[in-house]
């Protein structure tokens, strides 16, 4: 690894040919997860018709659980290349993708090997379910890494394509699932057209996964991959948890009710889940070529989805019972009364997520490590503590309390980052 030192006033394009490739960059990266919003959504509803609410509950581990596994693979594989690897050479992005896309496959293959084991063990409702996507977890996670790869390239029309094309390999595999009628089946099918993706993002990308150099990469990107590893499984960890405990306190129903609302917010909880494969890029460049605008970058982003999560939870609110039933099924009527709270948490993480955004992009792994924790924490003590107190409902709204907590302390960081930084400028390290 060798380590170059930049300038970070290099010659900057001119304003409007800048402006042009933002708003090019990020119309891919919203129609990339429009993409990705409808496929979660539209597997989210056909699995809660289905199969009714409590077989609905266990799908929801089962999805929670790929959440943590994706957010490891993520914070050791595809977050360092995003931080390191936007705009570089095509030469060091290959390079980078190759080995960073081989990462993910050998997590996902040993993450899934001790699900799928896991799951054998357990039997039951719940252990099919776990060994099912223990099988699936590479095709999994590898096809989120292609997204990754693209957006840090500046090609994110190819990770929609590449969206799309799951979204199509959904519908006949969602049709075999909901004849078979079993959870297992549909995680099956889930996982099965995301494989079918991840081998389309071969194509597009020419590149081969390299498993053999997984090492390597993990020791030259150590200095952020741990940390955001840590930071990555803390937030996703922490949902796990919640949803575990919410289970063994009021009942697997419940953690059915909560993925039903949740699924009512799903546009902006997929934009949340993956918000660095446009954002974090393009903090990047910001920082690169106009650092002095960083700081109202990321207000606009934060600012503009939390207006938007507010907009669409109001609508939720006017939504005629009959509709909410067409879309959920029996599901509907316990995720309705968690509307108002989802709304305001929702509301809260994506405020939170454009300070995350600044942080990541000036490599402050150390705040951003410990604004995830102390959230994290919040999320955990909150959820538990309102269920305990107030079932499902306090449950939600405990979350939300907690999240908008840790908004402001993401914020809090960012402008701590952002005064040290003006205060002590340091060349700009980029691996290559």
């Amino acid at each position: 690894m060798t380590i170059e030192e930049e300038n970070p006033q290099t010659t900057a394009p001119p304003a409007g040919s800048a402006r042009r490739a933002l708003v090019g960059r990020l119309s891919w990266g919203l129609a990339d997860q429009a993409a990705s919003s409808i496929s979660n959504f539209v597997v989210g509803i056909y699995v809660a018709r289905s199969l009714g609410l409590t077989a609905f509950g266990v799908f929801s581990l089962a999805w929670v659980t790929y959440g943590v596994v994706l957010n490891v693979s993520r914070g050791l594989a595809t977050d360092p290349l995003v931080v390191r690897f936007s705009g570089v050479s095509e030469a060091s992005w290959r390079g980078a993708v190759a080995r960073s896309s081989g990462t993910a496959l050998g997590v996902g293959a040993a993450i899934g090997a001790v699900c799928l084991v896991a799951g054998l063990a357990l039997g039951g409702r719940v252990g099919p379910a776990f060994a099912c996507l223990g099988v699936m977890l590479p095709g999994l996670l590898l096809q989120d890494a292609w997204r990754f790869s693209f957006f840090a390239a500046g090609t994110g029309r190819k990770a929609f394509v590449n969206d799309v094309v799951w979204g199509i390999a959904l519908v006949p595999a969602m049709v075999v699932a909901a004849r078979v009628g079993s959870v297992a089946a549909f995680v099956l099918a889930w996982g099965a057209s995301a494989a079918v993706a991840a081998g389309y993002g071969y194509l597009q990308s020419g590149i081969r996964p390299r498993v053999t150099e997984a090492r390597g990469w993990l020791r030259e990107q150590r200095d952020l991959g741990y940390r955001y590893l840590v930071e990555n499984v803390s937030l996703s960890g922490a949902s796990q948890l919640r949803a575990y405990g919410l289970g063994a306190i009021v009942g697997v129903g419940a953690v059915g009710a909560v993925r039903g609302a949740e699924l009512l917010m799903g546009p902006f909880l997929a934009v949340l889940m993956g918000l660095s494969l446009v954002t974090v890029p393009e903090a990047a460049r910001v920082l690169r070529q106009a650092p002095q605008r960083l700081g109202k970058f990321c207000l606009l982003l934060g600012g503009g989805q939390a207006a938007a999560a507010l907009f669409w939870g109001g609508a939720l609110l006017l939504m005629p019972d009959r509709l909410g039933e067409l879309v959920l099924g029996g599901v509907w009527h316990s995720a309705a009364q968690l509307i108002v709270p989802i709304t305001l948490g929702v509301a809260g993480a994506g405020l939170g997520t454009g300070a995350a955004a600044g942080l990541r992009a000036l490599g402050a792994a150390r705040r951003s490590l410990r604004c995830q924790l102390f959230a994290s924490a919040c999320y955990v003590s909150g959820g538990l503590g309102g269920a305990v107190v107030a079932g499902t409902v306090g449950s939600a709204w405990g979350v939300a309390a907690a999240t908008v907590s840790g908004s402001a302390v993401w914020w809090l960081q960012l402008r701590s980052a952002l005064r040290e930084r003006h205060h002590h400028p340091i060349p700009e390290v980029r691996t290559s």
